[in-house]
């Protein structure tokens, strides 16, 4: 978190939190929604300014709720997630990226979804893989020791019998590869994806 962010929840604690006007969509764009698109329902308008985004990125936490929002300095921007906290890209020489900018450099849990989806954790943070990113991640997933091809990834996501397990290589992890529901991400997690004032703590 910023010190000037610090400095301004110290002398301003009691801000209201504001909630519904920022969310951070499948491809981890940042989007600002005024009140018609959250009255349409509309993803609104990206974000693009770097100095904003590097803001936003630096200052973005989530409470004991589970939900994530942007310190804005005193003010907690509560933010609807599309999808997961976080959104992971690929680099050329095939490292994950977040969308916040850091670099994953080890990952402990990898999922895929029914709709193909890959899911990764690392640490705390849970990231979906940015979807036009998945032709470069099916270099690194394989059945035995081969590259695994579209026919038999579909097979192996429908729980196909006899079939070897599906593993992400990953600079030098082999990381064995579960399935699990798109609709089951967030209650697995423990993450919400529209934060209210009526949201509860998580179950433990």
């Amino acid at each position: 978190m910023d010190d000037i962010v610090k400095q301004a929840i110290a002398k301003w604690p009691n801000v209201p939190h504001c909630y519904g006007w920022l969310a951070l969509d499948a491809r981890g764009n940042w989007r600002m929604r005024d009140e018609r698109a959250q009255a349409l329902k509309l993803a609104g308008d990206r974000i693009t300014n770097p100095a904003l985004l590097g803001f936003i990125n630096r200052n973005y936490l989530h409470d004991e709720r589970g939900c994530w929002y942007f310190q804005n300095g005193p003010q907690r921007v509560y933010v609807a997630l599309e999808a997961t906290p976080y959104i992971a890209r690929t680099e050329p020489d095939h490292r994950f990226i977040l969308h916040t900018g850091e670099a994953l450099s080890t990952l402990d849990h990898a999922w895929l979804t029914e709709s193909g989806a890959l899911i990764l954790q690392s640490g705390e943070k849970i990231a979906m893989v940015d979807d036009r990113d998945m032709a470069q991640c099916m270099t690194q997933l394989q059945l035995g020791e081969c590259t695994v091809c579209d026919d038999e990834l579909l097979d192996w996501m429908a729980g196909a019998d006899n079939i070897q397990p599906l593993v992400l290589r990953y600079n030098e992890q082999s990381l064995a590869v579960g399935r699990i529901a798109l609709e089951a991400l967030a209650s697995h997690f423990r993450f919400v994806r529209e934060p209210s004032p009526e949201v509860t703590r998580s179950p433990n």
